[in-house]
């Protein structure tokens, strides 16, 4: 298991003891520039499929919010308006599902234009 894995599996874990949460905080303190290092390495690497994938999806959830929302704003309505709004989106899944696959070239091109403006940024220096 890789230092980041270890890390979330720490944090998702149930409901701690204050103890165990000092504890945890001592781990997470010790690791967090590790975490940091790995992190920045990570984000000079182009990603693959599956995060490419992964940002299709979720920018085809935020497309069929805001389908819903009708100009509204998500983070301004109450928590049970975002609960209506999160299972109208659910419903539609597999609508959700179809544009993630359309958006997947779309995000290749905007992983390549970060790249190359990560790459602009750090010859300019």
């Amino acid at each position: 298991m890789n230092l980041i894995e270890r890390a979330l599996e720490i944090i998702k874990e149930a409901p701690l003891t204050p103890m165990q949460r000092r504890k945890k905080a001592i781990i997470m303190k010790r690791l967090a520039p590790k975490i940091a290092r790995k992190r920045k390495i990570a984000m000079r690497k182009k990603a693959g499929i599956e995060k490419i994938q992964g940002r299709a999806n979720k920018a085809a959830r935020e497309y069929m919010r805001q389908l819903f929302l009708k100009g509204k704003k998500y983070t301004d309505l109450p928590l049970q308006a975002r609960v209506n709004i999160d299972k109208k989106v659910e419903k539609k899944k597999t609508l959700m599902q179809k544009l993630a696959k359309r958006m997947i070239p779309v995000m290749r091109r905007k992983e390549i234009e970060r790249l190359k403006q990560l790459r602009k940024s750090k010859t300019d220096k």
